[in-house]
């Protein structure tokens, strides 16, 4: 499986040339627990249509669904988590994320206001050993094809926390992003979705989304 995410990677790194490939999907992640795994339902789509426009990327155009004890996961190089409630990996579950994660994969958790408590628990059986750090404002995802001088922008009020970039690093990559505070994944969303959206937010959004994808496909 390892092998194949790398040949994986490497077609998609083709893919920000003029060449054209096989579409490959992004995908959502699919847990138990309760939590609404399946919020912000238009974020991905226009996220991939985004990369697709600016990246030169060839992403088919809809996300699919990845269960996270699926093998089916290892088909996909960048796969998205929200939600706002309660996660539960299983045993079986937490060992195939991070066959995944360790063999070339990518996790982005973006909470959606209510998912930390529950997620940091679950990522800790997925890595034990690894806590989450915080990325400082000059780290390379924040200086991809979009620069963010501050780093991660602020995209959604809740607490009045400033937005946070957490990641967990195995053996020097990043396998797992974390997006706290900052809700990417809402300004992804249709725009209007939510009242009091700007324009202006939801295209700050989408460029931080482009900047995980294209970190992803070249580190």
């Amino acid at each position: 499986m390892k092998f194949k995410l790398l040949i994986l990677f490497s077609l998609l790194v083709f893919s920000l040339s003029s060449f054209q490939i096989p579409a490959y999907q992004l995908a959502r992640l699919k847990y138990n627990g309760g939590g609404d795994w399946y919020g912000n339902r238009t974020a991905l789509i226009n996220l991939i249509t985004f990369c697709n426009q600016n990246l030169h990327t060839n992403f088919a155009p809809e996300e699919a669904i990845a269960e996270v004890g699926s093998p089916e996961i290892f088909n996909y190089p960048f796969v998205y988590m929200t939600g706002h409630g309660n996660v539960v990996f299983s045993a079986q579950e937490a060992q195939n994320l991070r066959r995944y994660l360790i063999g070339g994969g990518f996790l982005h958790i973006d909470d959606n206001y209510g998912l930390d408590k529950y997620v940091r628990v679950q990522m800790k059986k997925v890595f034990p050993e690894l806590s989450f750090v915080e990325l400082p404002v000059n780290h390379a995802v924040y200086n991809q094809k979009f620069k963010f001088s501050g780093g991660l922008p602020k995209i959604h009020e809740h607490d009045g926390k400033p937005a946070q970039g957490f990641a967990l690093i195995w053996e020097g990559r990043i396998v797992c992003y974390y997006t706290y505070e900052c809700d990417l994944g809402n300004g992804w969303e249709d725009f209007g979705t939510y009242p009091g959206d700007t324009e202006e937010k939801r295209v700050s959004a989408l460029k931080m989304g482009a900047n995980l994808v294209e970190y992803v496909l070249t580190h």
